[in-house]
Protein backbone atom coordinates (compact mmCIF):
# COMPACT_ATOMS: atom_id res chain seq x y z
CA UNK A 1 0.00 0.00 0.00
CA UNK A 2 2.82 2.20 0.79
CA UNK A 3 4.90 1.53 -1.95
CA UNK A 4 1.68 2.12 -4.44
CA UNK A 5 1.55 5.71 -2.45
CA UNK A 6 4.65 6.25 -3.48
CA UNK A 7 4.22 5.71 -7.03
CA UNK A 8 1.41 7.62 -7.61
CA UNK A 9 2.86 10.72 -5.63
CA UNK A 10 6.19 9.97 -8.61
CA UNK A 11 3.02 18.77 -7.20
CA UNK A 12 8.05 51.36 -8.38
CA UNK A 13 11.89 50.61 -7.23
CA UNK A 14 13.62 52.98 -5.30
CA UNK A 15 16.81 55.32 -6.48
CA UNK A 16 20.31 53.47 -6.79
CA UNK A 17 18.47 49.97 -7.69
CA UNK A 18 19.32 47.49 -9.99
CA UNK A 19 18.50 47.93 -13.73
CA UNK A 20 15.79 45.35 -15.12
CA UNK A 21 16.91 43.05 -17.15
CA UNK A 22 14.57 42.46 -20.38
CA UNK A 23 16.42 40.14 -22.14
CA UNK A 24 14.83 38.93 -25.37
CA UNK A 25 13.87 35.37 -24.27
CA UNK A 26 12.16 36.58 -21.11
CA UNK A 27 8.69 37.39 -21.27
CA UNK A 28 8.07 35.92 -24.69
CA UNK A 29 4.84 34.21 -23.78
CA UNK A 30 1.28 36.04 -25.67
CA UNK A 31 -1.94 34.37 -25.09
CA UNK A 32 -4.94 35.60 -27.48
CA UNK A 33 -8.65 34.65 -27.17
CA UNK A 34 -12.25 35.52 -27.52
CA UNK A 35 -12.21 36.69 -23.95
CA UNK A 36 -10.80 39.68 -23.66
CA UNK A 37 -10.83 40.72 -20.45
CA UNK A 38 -8.77 37.74 -20.28
CA UNK A 39 -6.66 38.68 -22.77
CA UNK A 40 -5.88 42.58 -21.49
CA UNK A 41 -5.65 40.88 -17.79
CA UNK A 42 -3.39 38.61 -18.62
CA UNK A 43 -1.17 41.31 -20.98
CA UNK A 44 -1.02 43.33 -17.74
CA UNK A 45 -0.22 41.04 -15.06
CA UNK A 46 3.25 39.49 -17.75
CA UNK A 47 4.02 43.36 -18.44
CA UNK A 48 3.99 44.28 -14.75
CA UNK A 49 5.80 40.99 -13.95
CA UNK A 50 8.52 42.24 -15.76
CA UNK A 51 9.07 45.24 -14.34
CA UNK A 52 10.30 43.33 -11.03
CA UNK A 53 13.02 41.54 -12.57
CA UNK A 54 16.68 42.24 -11.85
CA UNK A 55 20.00 41.83 -12.58
CA UNK A 56 23.67 42.88 -12.07
CA UNK A 57 23.13 43.34 -8.34
CA UNK A 58 25.43 41.87 -6.01
CA UNK A 59 22.57 38.92 -5.73
CA UNK A 60 22.89 38.07 -9.25
CA UNK A 61 19.22 37.45 -11.35
CA UNK A 62 16.45 37.52 -9.16
CA UNK A 63 12.71 39.31 -9.22
CA UNK A 64 10.95 41.00 -6.72
CA UNK A 65 9.25 39.01 -4.23
CA UNK A 66 7.72 41.49 -1.36
CA UNK A 67 6.06 44.37 -1.10
CA UNK A 68 7.15 46.67 -4.00
CA UNK A 69 10.27 49.03 -3.41
CA UNK A 70 11.55 47.20 -0.66
CA UNK A 71 13.94 45.76 -2.95
CA UNK A 72 14.42 42.02 -1.18
CA UNK A 73 12.65 38.78 -2.65
CA UNK A 74 11.06 36.35 0.31
CA UNK A 75 11.28 32.73 0.66
CA UNK A 76 7.16 32.17 0.51
CA UNK A 77 6.49 34.86 -2.26
CA UNK A 78 9.28 33.05 -4.69
CA UNK A 79 7.82 30.23 -4.09
CA UNK A 80 4.67 30.73 -4.75
CA UNK A 81 5.90 32.63 -7.46
CA UNK A 82 7.42 30.54 -9.22
CA UNK A 83 5.13 28.87 -11.75
CA UNK A 84 4.81 32.16 -13.03
CA UNK A 85 8.38 32.63 -13.04
CA UNK A 86 9.01 29.63 -15.29
CA UNK A 87 6.14 30.42 -18.05
CA UNK A 88 7.78 34.02 -18.20
CA UNK A 89 11.40 32.00 -18.62
CA UNK A 90 12.55 33.16 -15.55
CA UNK A 91 14.28 29.45 -14.76
CA UNK A 92 17.57 31.28 -13.84
CA UNK A 93 16.46 33.62 -11.84
CA UNK A 94 14.06 31.14 -9.56
CA UNK A 95 16.98 29.32 -9.24
CA UNK A 96 19.67 31.33 -8.07
CA UNK A 97 17.10 32.40 -5.51
CA UNK A 98 16.08 29.05 -4.11
CA UNK A 99 20.05 27.90 -4.37
CA UNK A 100 20.92 31.06 -1.91
CA UNK A 101 17.75 30.12 0.36
CA UNK A 102 19.18 26.32 0.58
CA UNK A 103 22.67 27.60 1.28
CA UNK A 104 21.32 29.74 4.04
CA UNK A 105 19.89 26.56 6.19
CA UNK A 106 21.70 26.99 9.75
CA UNK A 107 21.94 25.11 13.00
CA UNK A 108 21.95 28.23 14.53
CA UNK A 109 19.14 29.19 13.14
CA UNK A 110 16.65 26.07 14.30
CA UNK A 111 17.44 25.01 10.54
CA UNK A 112 15.62 28.46 9.13
CA UNK A 113 16.51 29.58 6.22
CA UNK A 114 16.64 33.44 6.01
CA UNK A 115 12.73 34.71 5.79
CA UNK A 116 13.95 37.23 2.50
CA UNK A 117 17.19 38.25 0.80
CA UNK A 118 18.25 41.54 -0.21
CA UNK A 119 19.64 42.86 -3.89
CA UNK A 120 22.85 43.02 -1.96
CA UNK A 121 22.89 39.23 -0.78
CA UNK A 122 22.19 39.91 2.38
CA UNK A 123 19.61 38.95 5.18
CA UNK A 124 16.50 41.41 4.48
CA UNK A 125 17.33 43.64 7.78
CA UNK A 126 13.83 44.23 8.31
CA UNK A 127 13.30 40.42 9.60
CA UNK A 128 16.63 39.76 10.69
CA UNK A 129 18.97 41.54 13.19
CA UNK A 130 21.01 37.81 14.37
CA UNK A 131 20.93 34.66 14.69
CA UNK A 132 18.81 34.39 18.26
CA UNK A 133 16.69 37.84 16.44
CA UNK A 134 14.91 37.34 13.30
CA UNK A 135 11.13 36.62 11.70
CA UNK A 136 10.52 33.00 10.30
CA UNK A 137 7.28 31.43 9.43
CA UNK A 138 7.92 27.68 10.08
CA UNK A 139 6.13 26.84 6.75
CA UNK A 140 8.76 28.35 4.48
CA UNK A 141 10.93 25.59 4.69
CA UNK A 142 8.41 22.84 3.11
CA UNK A 143 6.80 25.68 0.42
CA UNK A 144 10.31 25.39 -0.84
CA UNK A 145 11.07 22.05 -0.99
CA UNK A 146 7.72 21.43 -2.69
CA UNK A 147 8.55 24.29 -5.07
CA UNK A 148 11.80 22.87 -5.97
CA UNK A 149 10.57 20.10 -6.86
CA UNK A 150 7.49 21.87 -9.12
CA UNK A 151 10.47 23.86 -10.64
CA UNK A 152 11.77 20.68 -11.75
CA UNK A 153 9.05 18.88 -13.41
CA UNK A 154 9.05 21.81 -15.36
CA UNK A 155 12.23 22.78 -16.67
CA UNK A 156 13.87 18.72 -16.17
CA UNK A 157 17.12 20.49 -14.83
CA UNK A 158 18.53 17.84 -12.65
CA UNK A 159 20.03 19.97 -10.13
CA UNK A 160 16.97 20.09 -8.05
CA UNK A 161 17.53 16.41 -7.95
CA UNK A 162 21.66 15.80 -6.82
CA UNK A 163 22.86 19.54 -6.74
CA UNK A 164 24.00 19.27 -2.84
CA UNK A 165 22.97 22.31 -1.07
CA UNK A 166 19.59 21.47 -2.50
CA UNK A 167 19.92 18.04 -1.28
CA UNK A 168 21.23 19.56 2.28
CA UNK A 169 18.05 21.52 2.64
CA UNK A 170 15.97 18.71 1.58
CA UNK A 171 17.09 16.43 4.39
CA UNK A 172 17.92 18.67 6.90
CA UNK A 173 13.96 20.81 6.65
CA UNK A 174 12.95 17.15 6.89
CA UNK A 175 14.84 15.78 9.99
CA UNK A 176 16.33 18.27 11.98
CA UNK A 177 14.11 20.38 11.47
CA UNK A 178 11.24 18.82 12.30
CA UNK A 179 12.86 17.55 15.77
CA UNK A 180 14.19 20.74 17.16
CA UNK A 181 10.44 21.94 16.44
CA UNK A 182 8.41 19.07 17.91
CA UNK A 183 7.66 20.02 21.07
CA UNK A 184 6.11 16.97 22.25
CA UNK A 185 7.39 14.23 19.88
CA UNK A 186 4.22 13.98 17.89
CA UNK A 187 5.46 14.57 14.66
CA UNK A 188 4.34 17.67 14.29
CA UNK A 189 6.24 20.99 14.82
CA UNK A 190 5.00 23.77 17.33
CA UNK A 191 6.13 27.16 18.53
CA UNK A 192 4.96 28.35 21.89
CA UNK A 193 4.67 32.11 22.56
CA UNK A 194 8.24 31.99 23.92
CA UNK A 195 9.73 31.62 20.58
CA UNK A 196 8.24 35.17 19.58
CA UNK A 197 8.61 35.72 15.68
CA UNK A 198 11.99 33.45 16.02
CA UNK A 199 9.74 30.62 14.02
CA UNK A 200 5.65 31.40 13.66
CA UNK A 201 4.02 28.63 13.06
CA UNK A 202 1.86 29.27 10.53
CA UNK A 203 1.59 32.07 7.26
CA UNK A 204 -1.61 34.07 8.29
CA UNK A 205 -0.90 37.45 9.87
CA UNK A 206 -4.53 38.27 11.36
CA UNK A 207 -5.58 38.29 14.58
CA UNK A 208 -5.52 35.33 16.54
CA UNK A 209 -4.58 33.57 19.71
CA UNK A 210 -1.41 32.30 19.41
CA UNK A 211 -0.77 29.27 16.89
CA UNK A 212 1.46 26.36 18.30
CA UNK A 213 0.66 24.52 15.09
CA UNK A 214 -0.87 25.97 12.04
CA UNK A 215 -3.19 23.91 9.89
CA UNK A 216 -0.80 25.50 7.07
CA UNK A 217 2.22 24.38 8.62
CA UNK A 218 1.03 20.34 8.94
CA UNK A 219 -0.14 20.79 4.87
CA UNK A 220 3.11 22.03 3.83
CA UNK A 221 4.99 19.69 5.87
CA UNK A 222 2.93 17.48 3.99
CA UNK A 223 3.68 18.56 0.40
CA UNK A 224 7.17 18.35 0.80
CA UNK A 225 7.08 15.03 2.07
CA UNK A 226 5.39 14.19 -1.65
CA UNK A 227 8.09 16.35 -3.04
CA UNK A 228 10.78 14.65 -1.42
CA UNK A 229 9.54 11.33 -2.31
CA UNK A 230 9.40 11.79 -5.30
CA UNK A 231 12.76 13.38 -5.80
CA UNK A 232 14.13 10.15 -4.00
CA UNK A 233 12.84 8.00 -6.13
CA UNK A 234 13.98 9.67 -9.34
CA UNK A 235 17.32 9.32 -7.65
CA UNK A 236 16.59 5.39 -7.34
CA UNK A 237 16.60 5.58 -3.35
CA UNK A 238 12.97 3.63 -3.14
CA UNK A 239 13.74 2.28 0.69
CA UNK A 240 13.99 5.83 1.88
CA UNK A 241 11.08 7.04 0.00
CA UNK A 242 8.66 4.13 0.98
CA UNK A 243 9.72 5.28 4.43
CA UNK A 244 8.76 9.02 4.14
CA UNK A 245 6.33 8.06 2.04
CA UNK A 246 4.48 6.74 5.07
CA UNK A 247 4.77 9.41 7.28
CA UNK A 248 3.44 11.60 4.81
CA UNK A 249 0.10 8.89 4.56
CA UNK A 250 0.23 9.53 8.45
CA UNK A 251 -0.26 12.91 8.35
CA UNK A 252 -2.91 13.24 5.66
CA UNK A 253 -5.08 10.87 7.76
CA UNK A 254 -4.24 12.98 11.04
CA UNK A 255 -5.43 16.27 9.37
CA UNK A 256 -8.18 15.04 7.26
CA UNK A 257 -9.45 13.34 10.84
CA UNK A 258 -8.23 14.98 14.16
CA UNK A 259 -8.09 18.76 12.12
CA UNK A 260 -11.67 18.50 10.26
CA UNK A 261 -14.93 19.80 12.55
CA UNK A 262 -17.78 17.95 11.31
CA UNK A 263 -20.35 20.83 13.52
CA UNK A 264 -18.34 23.62 11.50
CA UNK A 265 -17.96 21.92 8.56
CA UNK A 266 -14.39 22.90 8.04
CA UNK A 267 -10.81 22.47 9.59
CA UNK A 268 -9.36 23.92 12.61
CA UNK A 269 -7.45 27.05 11.36
CA UNK A 270 -4.70 26.04 14.10
CA UNK A 271 -3.80 24.20 17.70
CA UNK A 272 -2.75 25.99 20.62
CA UNK A 273 -1.22 25.48 24.10
CA UNK A 274 -1.47 21.32 25.15
CA UNK A 275 -2.82 20.65 21.25
CA UNK A 276 -6.24 22.53 22.24
CA UNK A 277 -7.83 23.33 18.75
CA UNK A 278 -9.02 27.20 17.83
CA UNK A 279 -12.47 27.40 16.34
CA UNK A 280 -12.05 30.52 14.72
CA UNK A 281 -13.25 30.80 11.06
CA UNK A 282 -10.32 32.17 9.22
CA UNK A 283 -11.08 31.54 5.26
CA UNK A 284 -7.65 31.71 4.48
CA UNK A 285 -6.37 28.83 6.88
CA UNK A 286 -9.19 26.81 4.37
CA UNK A 287 -7.33 27.89 1.48
CA UNK A 288 -3.37 27.13 2.36
CA UNK A 289 -4.32 23.17 3.22
CA UNK A 290 -6.34 22.95 -0.30
CA UNK A 291 -3.39 24.40 -2.32
CA UNK A 292 -1.19 22.25 -0.62
CA UNK A 293 -3.21 19.45 -1.44
CA UNK A 294 -3.79 17.44 1.97
CA UNK A 295 -7.44 18.10 1.72
CA UNK A 296 -9.37 14.86 0.70
CA UNK A 297 -11.55 14.57 -2.12
CA UNK A 298 -14.37 13.99 0.20
CA UNK A 299 -13.52 16.60 2.83
CA UNK A 300 -12.98 18.99 0.25
CA UNK A 301 -16.09 18.97 -1.22
CA UNK A 302 -17.86 19.59 1.87
CA UNK A 303 -15.53 22.35 2.55
CA UNK A 304 -16.09 23.73 -0.62
CA UNK A 305 -20.13 23.46 -0.16
CA UNK A 306 -19.63 25.48 3.27
CA UNK A 307 -16.56 27.85 2.93
CA UNK A 308 -17.41 31.57 3.11
CA UNK A 309 -14.89 33.47 1.40
CA UNK A 310 -14.85 36.85 3.15
CA UNK A 311 -11.78 40.00 2.77
CA UNK A 312 -8.58 38.81 2.51
CA UNK A 313 -4.96 40.05 2.13
CA UNK A 314 -3.72 39.96 -1.56
CA UNK A 315 -0.98 37.33 -0.92
CA UNK A 316 -3.77 35.41 0.34
CA UNK A 317 -6.32 36.18 -2.44
CA UNK A 318 -3.25 35.08 -5.02
CA UNK A 319 -3.55 31.54 -3.43
CA UNK A 320 -7.63 31.17 -4.24
CA UNK A 321 -8.17 30.54 -8.00
CA UNK A 322 -5.16 27.35 -7.62
CA UNK A 323 -6.83 25.81 -5.00
CA UNK A 324 -10.41 25.64 -6.79
CA UNK A 325 -8.39 24.54 -10.03
CA UNK A 326 -6.40 22.04 -7.79
CA UNK A 327 -10.35 20.29 -6.48
CA UNK A 328 -11.57 20.76 -10.33
CA UNK A 329 -13.96 23.85 -9.19
CA UNK A 330 -13.36 25.59 -12.72
CA UNK A 331 -15.56 27.97 -13.16
CA UNK A 332 -14.93 29.00 -9.41
CA UNK A 333 -11.36 29.20 -9.93
CA UNK A 334 -11.92 31.41 -13.43
CA UNK A 335 -13.98 33.53 -11.30
CA UNK A 336 -10.76 34.43 -8.59
CA UNK A 337 -8.65 34.19 -11.43
CA UNK A 338 -10.20 36.89 -13.54
CA UNK A 339 -10.31 38.84 -9.69
CA UNK A 340 -6.56 39.07 -9.59
CA UNK A 341 -6.41 40.63 -12.89
CA UNK A 342 -9.43 43.06 -12.25
CA UNK A 343 -8.12 46.80 -12.31
CA UNK A 344 -10.20 47.52 -9.45
CA UNK A 345 -8.54 45.17 -6.88
CA UNK A 346 -6.48 46.88 -4.12
CA UNK A 347 -2.91 46.41 -4.32
CA UNK A 348 -2.85 44.54 -7.53
CA UNK A 349 0.35 45.39 -8.75
CA UNK A 350 1.91 43.25 -5.52
CA UNK A 351 4.74 40.73 -7.40
CA UNK A 352 3.13 37.72 -5.76
CA UNK A 353 -0.62 38.86 -7.45
CA UNK A 354 0.99 39.04 -10.95
CA UNK A 355 3.17 36.18 -10.81
CA UNK A 356 0.62 33.93 -9.65
CA UNK A 357 -1.83 35.51 -12.36
CA UNK A 358 0.29 34.26 -15.37
CA UNK A 359 1.58 31.33 -13.77
CA UNK A 360 -2.49 30.03 -12.90
CA UNK A 361 -3.03 31.05 -16.09
CA UNK A 362 -0.59 29.14 -18.33
CA UNK A 363 -0.72 26.18 -16.01
CA UNK A 364 -4.32 25.56 -14.61
CA UNK A 365 -6.76 27.31 -17.03
CA UNK A 366 -4.94 26.24 -20.37
CA UNK A 367 -3.53 23.33 -18.24
CA UNK A 368 0.04 23.39 -19.43
CA UNK A 369 1.87 20.87 -17.49
CA UNK A 370 5.60 19.76 -17.97
CA UNK A 371 6.29 16.58 -16.55
CA UNK A 372 10.30 16.25 -16.75
CA UNK A 373 10.22 13.02 -14.63
CA UNK A 374 7.71 10.86 -17.12
CA UNK A 375 9.41 12.91 -20.24
CA UNK A 376 5.99 14.35 -21.28
CA UNK A 377 4.39 17.72 -21.55
CA UNK A 378 1.21 17.39 -20.39
CA UNK A 379 -2.29 19.69 -21.19
CA UNK A 380 -5.77 19.34 -19.71
CA UNK A 381 -8.10 22.70 -20.48
CA UNK A 382 -10.01 23.76 -18.04
CA UNK A 383 -11.62 26.81 -20.12
CA UNK A 384 -15.25 27.94 -18.51
CA UNK A 385 -18.34 28.50 -20.74
CA UNK A 386 -17.81 32.05 -21.19
CA UNK A 387 -14.37 31.15 -22.86
CA UNK A 388 -14.27 29.38 -26.70
CA UNK A 389 -10.92 29.45 -27.15
CA UNK A 390 -7.29 30.13 -25.68
CA UNK A 391 -3.67 30.35 -27.59
CA UNK A 392 -0.76 30.37 -25.67
CA UNK A 393 2.36 30.81 -28.12
CA UNK A 394 5.96 31.00 -26.75
CA UNK A 395 5.40 28.36 -23.75
CA UNK A 396 9.56 27.35 -22.60
CA UNK A 397 8.24 23.73 -21.29
CA UNK A 398 11.43 21.30 -21.12
CA UNK A 399 13.97 21.86 -23.70
CA UNK A 400 11.35 23.65 -25.66
CA UNK A 401 9.03 26.50 -26.63
CA UNK A 402 5.53 25.20 -27.97
CA UNK A 403 2.33 26.44 -28.50
CA UNK A 404 -0.70 25.69 -26.93
CA UNK A 405 -4.53 26.24 -28.57
CA UNK A 406 -7.16 24.76 -26.33
CA UNK A 407 -10.54 25.38 -27.49
CA UNK A 408 -13.13 25.05 -25.20
CA UNK A 409 -12.81 21.84 -23.73
CA UNK A 410 -12.74 19.47 -26.26
CA UNK A 411 -9.88 20.00 -28.84
CA UNK A 412 -6.15 20.73 -28.20
CA UNK A 413 -3.53 21.79 -30.57
CA UNK A 414 0.30 21.45 -29.88
CA UNK A 415 2.98 23.24 -31.92
CA UNK A 416 6.71 22.66 -31.36
CA UNK A 417 8.25 25.88 -32.31
CA UNK A 418 11.91 25.03 -30.99
CA UNK A 419 14.29 22.60 -29.18
CA UNK A 420 14.20 18.37 -29.79
CA UNK A 421 10.77 15.86 -30.35
CA UNK A 422 8.85 15.52 -27.32
CA UNK A 423 6.12 13.68 -25.75
CA UNK A 424 2.47 14.69 -25.82
CA UNK A 425 -0.11 13.57 -22.95
CA UNK A 426 -3.17 15.10 -24.31
CA UNK A 427 -5.60 14.40 -21.07
CA UNK A 428 -9.64 15.37 -21.53
CA UNK A 429 -12.22 15.36 -18.74
CA UNK A 430 -14.51 12.84 -18.74
CA UNK A 431 -14.64 9.27 -19.09
CA UNK A 432 -14.04 9.06 -23.40
CA UNK A 433 -13.85 5.65 -25.06
CA UNK A 434 -11.77 7.23 -28.21
CA UNK A 435 -9.91 10.27 -29.15
CA UNK A 436 -9.33 11.92 -32.21
CA UNK A 437 -5.62 12.33 -33.26
CA UNK A 438 -5.20 14.75 -36.44
CA UNK A 439 -8.89 13.30 -37.36
CA UNK A 440 -7.74 9.57 -36.62
CA UNK A 441 -9.78 7.42 -33.83
CA UNK A 442 -7.83 5.95 -31.31
CA UNK A 443 -8.98 4.15 -28.35
CA UNK A 444 -8.40 6.38 -25.30
CA UNK A 445 -6.88 5.89 -21.89
CA UNK A 446 -8.18 6.48 -18.58
CA UNK A 447 -7.33 7.85 -15.64
CA UNK A 448 -8.93 9.18 -12.31
CA UNK A 449 -7.01 12.70 -11.62
CA UNK A 450 -6.08 13.68 -7.86
CA UNK A 451 -9.10 15.28 -7.10
CA UNK A 452 -11.50 12.43 -8.21
CA UNK A 453 -12.13 13.23 -11.40
CA UNK A 454 -12.40 10.82 -14.13
CA UNK A 455 -10.39 11.93 -17.08
CA UNK A 456 -9.23 10.68 -20.57
CA UNK A 457 -5.76 11.20 -22.79
CA UNK A 458 -4.07 9.91 -24.96
CA UNK A 459 0.40 10.73 -26.30
CA UNK A 460 2.00 11.03 -29.09
CA UNK A 461 5.24 12.39 -30.21
CA UNK A 462 5.68 16.33 -31.75
CA UNK A 463 9.09 16.50 -33.70
CA UNK A 464 10.68 19.97 -34.56
CA UNK A 465 8.48 21.85 -36.16
CA UNK A 466 5.33 19.79 -36.24
CA UNK A 467 1.59 20.89 -35.07
CA UNK A 468 -0.55 18.23 -33.84
CA UNK A 469 -4.49 18.52 -32.84
CA UNK A 470 -6.36 16.24 -30.54
CA UNK A 471 -9.79 16.38 -29.50
CA UNK A 472 -12.89 14.55 -28.41
CA UNK A 473 -15.34 13.39 -31.08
Amino acid sequence: MVIGLVIAWCLPCCKGAAKPSLEPSLGAIELTSDHRPLVEGFSWAKTKALEYVFDGSAVGKWFGGALPGREVFCVRDVSHQATGAMALGLSAHVKNMLLRFARAIAESRDWCTFWAIDRNDRPSAIDYRGDDDFRYKLPANFDMVHTCYRVYEWTGDEDYLGHRDFDHFYRRSLTDYVAVWDQDGDGLMESPPQNGTRGLATYYEGELPRAWTGGDLVAAHYAAIRAYTRILMLRGETDEAVSIATEGSRLRRLYNEAWWSPELGRFYPSRGEGGKFNTDDVPSMQIFPLYFGIVDGSRADELFDQLDIGPLTIEENSYLAEAYYRYGRNEQAFHYLMGQMDPHLPHRDYPENVFTAVGTTVHHLVGVSPRASEGVVETRSRLPNEVSWVRLDNVPVLANEIAVHQSGARETRVENHSGPAFAWRAVFAGEQVSLLVDGELVVARRRTSESGEAESFTELVVGPGEAHVVRVP
